[in-house]
């Protein structure tokens, strides 16, 4: 049987630091609960996807000198993945 997936980082509080460790399904209940609270903000968002653009174009990756370059292999990506059976999709969730 497979271990468990843990996770683990350090925090520093007022008692100094520590190592906190989290089983793969308490992670999992822990991202959803945060992602809830979370509110949107649409404007930030923009801002964050138009700076990764401009930093795209000044490395020269954008515009593209050829768009339709490498779309052979994404298209054989996608199915592949289109044909993941959705019990398979499932079991890949974190175990407990």
């Amino acid at each position: 049987m497979d271990k468990p997936l843990l996770r683990a980082w350090k925090t520093k509080g007022l008692s100094g630091e520590r190592t906190k460790v989290i089983k793969g399904r308490e992670l999992q209940k822990f991202e959803t609960e945060l992602l809830r609270k979370e509110k949107v903000n649409i404007e930030k968002n923009f801002h964050i996807v138009e700076a990764l653009y401009e930093e795209a174009v000044a490395l020269g990756l954008f515009p593209l000198k050829d768009p339709l370059e490498g779309v052979e292999v994404d298209i054989r990506i996608a199915k592949v993945v289109s044909h993941v059976p959705k019990t398979a999709q499932e079991d890949s969730t974190m175990p407990e």
